[in-house]
C-alpha cells in the first residue's frame, strides 16, 4: 500500500499556471492560442522540473535533471493530443531512457494521482520516487522503465497488443545506443507496428558527446537503415515538432521523429554540457529559478537539508574510501610499472560511457593511449576487451554498473570459450546509496560465474575496504582468465582487526581464493564480504558485548571454497551468511550446499536482498534487513 510522506508544506510553484490543452492531430498546425498554452504550459513543467529534481541534489540522492527537462516540450504536446484524441493512442509515455522518471512524476501530478507536495520528497527514501519509474510503486506511473534502451521492444509489444491505436516511445541519443533497440527497430519495421519513436538527439550522455567518442554514428541514419521513417527537426520549433508529430500519427507503420537540441536549452552553466545529463546543483537551480521570478522556490530550496547517517559503525575506522575509484588507481599504479611499449602492446581499457562512475576515468587520464571510450553498449565492449585478450599475455579491461552484468551472460560465456584474459570491474554492486532503487540494484553478479568445472577459470572478488582493492587489484591484474572485481556506489570504511589496527594495513598481501578470520567466535560465525562486511562487524562487537560470542569471515574471493575455513565454521554451532546480494542467487545460495556435501550441519541462515527498493542512500539495507539490527536479530534466533 502506498502511503504519502508527510508533509505540510505547499508546492512552491503556482500550478494554477497549467491548462489543460486538447489537440487534434487531423490539424497539424497551431493557432495563437493553442501556441501560446502549449508555451506556457512548457514554462510551467520546465521550472517545476528544475525545482524538484534540484531537491534531490540538496539531499545528496542525485536527480537527472536534463533529460525530463529536455523533452517537455513532446510530453506536452502528447498530452494534448491523448486529450484530444483519447480513443486513438495508448496514453502512456512510455520512455526508454528510464532516469527521465521525472517526467513520470510530474505527469501523474498533473493528472490528480499524486500530490504536488510528494514531489518535494524526490528520490528520497520511503518516498515511493525512487529513480527510475517503477509500476506498482507510484501512483500514476503507468510502467516500469528498467534500464536504458529496454523499453522499445517492449512497447513493440504493446503496440501488437492494440493494433488500433498508435504508441508512443520516447527515446534518447544515447539509448538508441543498445543493441536492443536495433533488434526492436527491425521487429517493428517488418511487422509494420503503428510505434512512434520520439528521440531526443541533444548530442550529451553521462561521460561525453556522442558526436566525438562515436563519429559515425547518427540516429536518424541508423534507424533509417533499419527501415523506419524519419523526421529529423529542431526539438525547440514548437510549431515545427507539433506538424511532425502529427505527420508521424497519420504515417502508416513505425515512424522516428528525431529532435535536435542541445541538453539543457536555456540554463545558464548547463546548456550543452555533460553535466546536464545528471541532476542540476542547487547553485545552478536556485540561479534559474531566481531568473523566472520562483522565489518561493528558492526559498525552499535553500532550506533542504540533507539527511545523514547518525549510526557509528564499531569495529571499522574513520578512513572512508570509495572502491570504485580505488580500482582506477590501483590499475593505474600496476600499469605504471610497465614501459610505454608494453603497455600499449598488453593492455586495452574500454568504457561503456560510465568511466567517472566506476573508476576507469583515472585510467583514462593517465594512459589515454591504452583507452577506448566507447558508447552504451556493454555487451560490445565486454567482447571488444575479450578479444583483444585473447593471445597470451594481453589483457582487456571492462568496467560498468553490476545491474548490467545480467545483459552480458552470453558474451561472458563466449570469452571464456575463447581463453580470453579480461579483468572486468563491475561497480555499484548490492543496494547501498541505490537511490535509482530496484532496477538498478547490483544483485545477481554470480551469474557469471556461468562455466563448467573443467573449464577456464573464473573468479569473482569484492574486496571489503579501500586497502583490500588496492591488494586485491595487484594480486589479480596479471593472471589468465576472466577476473571480475565487484566495488559499490557508496564508500566503505576501513576495516580493524580485534587490536584496533588496519586488517588489510601495511603489510597485507591479498591471496585470491582465502577467505579472513575477522573476528573469532565460539558462537559460530557470520560470513561476509562486501560493504556488508563492516556492517556485519559492527554486529559481531555489539553480540560480544552482551556475551554471544559470534565470530565474522571476510569472504572477499566468492566463489572460490576455502576448504580450511569451511571447516572451521562448518564445525561451529551457527553459520550466517550476510551479503546484499540476490538471497535467490548470490552466496548464501550455494554456501548452505557446500557445507552439507562435507558432512558439516551447523545451525545455518542466510540474509539478503529479497524485496524491491525504497529509495534513498543508506536506507536500502535497514529496508532489506541486512543491517546490524537485522544481522543480530538473526543471530539471536539461531543461538536460541
Amino acid at each position: 500500500m502506498w502511503i504519502m510522506t508527510t508533509t505540510t508544506v505547499r508546492f512552491p510553484i503556482d500550478i494554477s499556471a497549467y491548462k489543460p490543452l486538447a489537440l487534434d492531430f487531423a490539424n497539424p498546425v497551431l493557432s495563437a492560442e493553442q501556441r501560446e498554452t502549449l508555451r506556457a504550459n512548457i514554462q510551467f513543467c520546465r521550472d517545476a522540473i528544475v525545482f524538484f529534481t534540484a531537491t534531490g541534489a540538496a539531499r545528496g540522492v542525485g536527480g537527472h535533471t536534463g533529460g525530463p527537462y529536455d523533452t517537455v516540450p513532446e510530453v506536452m504536446i502528447l498530452e494534448a493530443l491523448f486529450r484530444g484524441n483519447p480513443d486513438k493512442f495508448v496514453p502512456i509515455f512510455f520512455d526508454e531512457a528510464g532516469h527521465r522518471v521525472a517526467t513520470q512524476y510530474l505527469m501523474a501530478a498533473l493528472h490528480g494521482e499524486l500530490p504536488f507536495e510528494q514531489l518535494l520528497q524526490y528520490r528520497a527514501a520511503d518516498s515511493h520516487l525512487p529513480g527510475h519509474p517503477e509500476l506498482g510503486l507510484t501512483p500514476g506511473v503507468k510502467f516500469s522503465s528498467g534500464r536504458l534502451g529496454h523499453m522499445w521492444p517492449y512497447v513493440n509489444g504493446v503496440a501488437m497488443a492494440n493494433p488500433d491505436k498508435v504508441v508512443f516511445c520516447l527515446g534518447s541519443d544515447g539509448s538508441q545506443q543498445e543493441g536492443n533497440d536495433a533488434e526492436a527497430a527491425r521487429l517493428a519495421v517488418a511487422q509494420g507496428l503503428n510505434v512512434k519513436l520520439i528521440v531526443d538527439d541533444n548530442d550529451v550522455t553521462i561521460a561525453g558527446h556522442p558526436s566525438k567518442y562515436l563519429p559515425g554514428f547518427s540516429v536518424a541514419k541508423t534507424l533509417a537503415g533499419h527501415g523506419l521513417a524519419i523526421d529529423e527537426g529542431d526539438g525547440e520549433d514548437l510549431d515545427g515538432l507539433y506538424a511532425r508529430i502529427c505527420t508521424a500519427i497519420t504515417a502508416a507503420g513505425p515512424v522516428a521523429v528525431v529532435n535536435k537540441r542541445p541538453m539543457c536549452v536555456g540554463i545558464d552553466g548547463l546548456e550543452g554540457s555533460t553535466h546536464g545529463h545528471d541532476v542540476i546543483s542547487v547553485d545552478l537551480a536556485v540561479a534559474y529559478l531566481e531568473k523566472r521570478g520562483q522565489s518561493e522556490a528558492v526559498k525552499f530550496l535553500k532550506n533542504v537539508a540533507k539527511p545523514k547517517q547518525s549510526y557509528t559503525f564499531l569495529g571499522s575506522g574513520t578512513q572512508m574510501g570509495s572502491n570504485r575509484n580505488v580500482f582506477g588507481e590501483a590499475v593505474v599504479a600496476v600499469l605504471g610499472r610497465m614501459d610505454a611499449a608494453e603497455r600499449k602492446a598488453r593492455v586495452m581499457c574500454i568504457d561503456s560511457d560510465l568511466e567517472g562512475s566506476c573508476g576507469l576515468k583515472k585510467i583514462h587520464d593517465t594512459f589515454p593511449e591504452i583507452f577506448v571510450a566507447s558508447g552504451i553498449m556493454e555487451r560490445g565492449n565486454l567482447s571488444a576487451a575479450a578479444g583483444f585478450g585473447m593471445e597470451k599475455g594481453k589483457q582487456g579491461i571492462f568496467g560498468t554498473f553490476s545491474a548490467f552484468l545480467e545483459m552480458c551472460i552470453s558474451e561472458i560465456t563466449m570469452a571464456r570459450l575463447n581463453y580470453s584474459n579480461v579483468l572486468c570491474h563491475f561497480s555499484h554492486s548490492g543496494i547501498d546509496d541505490m537511490a535509482d532503487n530496484t532496477c538498478h540494484f547490483g544483485l545477481n553478479n554470480f551469474f557469471a560465474d556461468n562455466g563448467l568445472d573443467d573449464g577456464y577459470e573464473t573468479r569473482l572478488y569484492f574486496p571489503a575496504d579501500a586497502a583490500q582493492m588496492k591488494a586485491c587489484v595487484e594480486a589479480v591484474f596479471h593472471q589468465p582468465g576472466l577476473r571480475f572485481i565487484f566495488s559499490t556506489r557508496s564508500k566503505t570504511p576501513n576495516i580493524l582487526d580485534a587490536d584496533g589496527k588496519d586488517l588489510h594495513g601495511e603489510g597485507y598481501t591479498f591471496t585470491p581464493g582465502a577467505d579472513e578470520v575477522v573476528r573469532e567466535g565460539t558462537a559460530g560465525y557470520i560470513v561476509s564480504f562486501g560493504e556488508s562486511l563492516y556492517r556485519a562487524l559492527d554486529a559481531v562487537e555489539r553480540l560480544k558485548e552482551e556475551g554471544i560470542d559470534v565470530g565474522l569471515i571476510n569472504k572477499p574471493t566468492l566463489n572460490v571454497i576455502d576448504e580450511k575455513m569451511l571447516a572451521k565454521v562448518g564445525s561451529s554451532p551457527m553459520v550466517l551468511v550476510v551479503e546484499s546480494f540476490n538471497r535467490r542467487t548470490g552466496l548464501g545460495s550455494r554456501f548452505g550446499s557446500w557445507l552439507l556435501e562435507r558432512g558439516y550441519a551447523p545451525k545455518f541462515a542466510h540474509l539478503g536482498t529479497h524485496k524491491e527498493g525504497c529509495g534513498g542512500l543508506w536506507e536500502q539495507f535497514p529496508h532489506q534487513g541486512i543491517d546490524p539490527v537485522g544481522i543480530i536479530a538473526k543471530v539471536k534466533e539461531l543461538v536460541g
